[in-house]
């Protein structure tokens, strides 16, 4: 596993006009790092479903969260 694989990084939903089953406005979602997809503006995010999925960039925005809230949101996964 690559540096980047390790990485965890988190996303907001802003949009899902396309995907309202698979998609909730306001919700935090994991993103699993994709730089094939990044080159097309897309994420890999786990959606609804538990599975990961590309969906538009425009559709989240980025956040950071410490540590012990990135914890606390995996183990609620």
């Amino acid at each position: 596993m690559n540096v980047h694989q390790q990485e965890i990084h988190f996303v907001i939903c802003i949009d899902n006009a396309e995907y309202p089953a698979a998609l909730e406005q306001r919700k935090i979602y994991q993103v699993i790092v994709d730089e094939a997809a990044a080159q097309h503006r897309l994420l890999r995010v786990i959606d609804e479903s538990g599975e990961d999925y590309l969906y538009p960039q425009g559709y989240f925005i980025p956040v950071d969260f410490a540590p012990s809230v990135q914890e606390a949101l995996l183990r609620a996964a």
